[in-house]
């Protein structure tokens, strides 16, 4: 008998039924530890194990004539078409041009501060995040475009690559973030609501980031100095730097914006658009006609600025105020990036070839993760493992508290061997049950998992992160292309240990997101929540009526 497989003499059968629950995933996490493919470990150990319960008489054969249904959920799931349309809007955005002209003018905004470079690229992570939504595409651009110019000007090498790299997993916080969809997905909830609550989180981390450059700065300043005057290349020919009438336009910007929204009883998002409009006409008029209102550094940064703030609005604007789904956010994204490249002259053949190659490739990899994860989840909960997972969570000690500890200790360990695709469809449908009976709202659940599962790109040693870096980090000794001296490349562990610093930075912003929950829930709507399977419905008599008899079915 196939029991006899399953259950030999020296492991009573019986042992085997009751503990099948954590033998499951023990066998999983040991396939995933030996590096075998997580979408066909799941899909095996799913299929093995439903063999082994329908033998020891868990479950009935019938349970996996559910299986076609759950592959026709996913193919039926429209939130997860917005994954393709970011992911080919990031790929084309990272060739457009649009990250080396944003860093090279915000490098010259920032450059006569001490850690000006770093600052940079910290800004350029952020707005990048919020177009992208790709960490590949935002490290791989500023590790080409910053890391060899902060090199040259005498930065230190493990701030230089962290903060490139730290700056790069921006990416995954702050929407449109692939994992935010991801995670929306899972848990069930809305995945506007998911990015109006991450929008917060995202700019406090961004703070956190520049906050560690300046104490950096001031304690020790030479590890990343101004830049030189003869390399700041947008000064006025009598050598100011050309800051004041930039102020005047962004005052500028403040007062039309305000205005519009108080006079004229604008939305407000719409206010700040027209107000931006100006403005980049403002630039533009400039530029063209010669009119001298604007020096050239603010002439460069508005007319640089303006259209990744175009895309943030067509892309999380439209989403903020109801006009578009992410889905049709993320189309809209996709089509503005093209535009984007046409007007860069970017756009090629090849270009959108190689665009569509890889969002081919991510899409297949995400939803054959996501198949094997529904053929392992069918087993799992055919053989109560849902409850085993609820039960061992809500016995922790501390209540909400001792969970979330737990939790997040859990996924910080999970993440040095996993990524967030797979912890999102493996770990987190297990976790979210046990959240919401402790009484945990599932969209500060999902940012807060999303915060300490962006960690996952910045372990050594195996951080996504850190891999993209070192691709184009110079390796050993080079010739700068600028200056035409011998410089040092980077070590693999100079990229490792400035990446550690970081990594701390990202557990103190999933401590801030624990103690203030305001950060997240501050960016939802204040409409009632009615949950529908609670929703009961009464049917009372008329006043002075006898109530009527119950209906007699024959």
């Amino acid at each position: 008998m196939a029991i006899a497989f399953f259950a030999p003499q020296s492991v009573p059968a019986a042992w085997i039924k009751a503990e099948m629950a954590p033998i499951m995933f023990a066998s999983l996490v040991f396939f995933l530890l030996m590096g075998y493919p997580v979408a066909f470990s799941l899909s095996a150990l799913g299929l093995l194990y439903a063999i082994a319960g329908i033998e020891l008489g868990l479950f009935t054969p019938n349970l996996l004539q559910a299986l076609p249904n759950r592959m026709f959920g996913i193919m039926e799931n429209d939130t997860l078409l917005a994954i393709p349309f970011f992911t080919f809007m990031g790929l084309i955005l990272e060739r457009s041009g649009m990250a080396e002209d944003l860093l090279d003018t915000i490098g010259q905004l920032f450059g006569p501060l001490p850690g000006g470079l770093a600052y940079a690229v910290v800004f350029v992570g952020a707005l990048l995040a919020a177009t992208t939504g790709v960490v590949a595409a935002s490290v791989i651009s500023m590790g080409l475009i910053s890391l060899p110019i902060m090199l040259r000007y005498g930065y230190d090498r493990k701030l230089a690559s962290g903060v490139i790299a730290a700056s790069g997993t921006l990416a995954q916080i702050i929407p449109p973030s692939l994992v935010l969809i991801v995670l929306a997905d899972q848990l069930g909830r809305s995945v506007g609501d998911m990015y109006k609550g991450a929008i917060f989180p995202g700019l406090v981390l961004t703070g956190l980031y520049v906050g560690y450059v300046l104490s950096r700065t001031i304690l020790n300043p030479s590890c990343a100095p101004a830049l030189p005057p003869e390399a700041r290349q947008l000064k006025e020919d009598d050598g100011s730097a050309g800051y004041t009438s930039l102020l005047v336009l962004v005052v500028a910007v403040v007062v039309i914006a305000l205005g519009l929204s108080h006079f004229l009883e604008w939305e407000g998002i719409w206010a700040w658009a027209a107000a931006g409009l100006v403005a980049y006409a403002v630039a533009l008029a400039n530029r063209i006609l010669k009119l001298g209102i604007l020096s050239r550094l603010g002439q460069q940064v508005v007319i640089v600025m303006m259209p990744p703030l175009a895309l943030i609005f067509l892309v999380l604007g439209t989403i903020f105020i109801g006009l578009a789904t992410p889905t049709e956010g993320g189309a809209m994204g996709a089509t503005g990036a093209l535009l984007l490249a046409i007007a860069n002259r970017r756009l090629s053949f090849d270009l959108l070839k190689q665009a569509m190659d890889t969002t081919a490739k991510l899409t297949a990899f995400v939803v054959f993760i996501l198949v094997g994860a529904r053929v392992f989840s069918l087993s799992f909960y055919g053989v109560n493992g849902d409850l085993w997972v609820e039960h061992l969570l809500l016995a922790l000690p501390g209540g909400a508290i001792g969970f979330l500890i737990v939790v997040n200790i859990l996924i910080f360990l999970l993440a040095f061997f996993l990524d967030f695709f797979e912890l999102a469809f493996i770990i987190i449908p297990l976790l979210a049950k046990p959240a919401e009976s402790l009484g945990i709202d599932l969209i500060w659940f999902g940012v807060l998992l999303g915060v300490n599962m962006q960690t996952s790109f910045m372990h050594p040693p195996f951080g996504f992160a850190l891999f993209y870096l070192r691709s184009v980090a110079p390796d050993g000794k080079y010739v700068d292309k600028v200056t035409g001296r011998t410089m040092d490349g980077v070590t693999t562990a100079e990229i490792y240990w400035g990446a550690i610093p970081f990594v701390f930075v990202q557990v103190i912003m999933v401590a801030i997101v624990i103690a203030f929950p305001g950060l997240v829930t501050a960016g939802l709507d204040d409409g009632p929540k009615v949950d529908p399977s609670k929703v009961k419905i009464e049917l009372q008599a008329p006043p002075n009526e006898e109530p009527a008899p119950p209906p007699v079915f024959k």
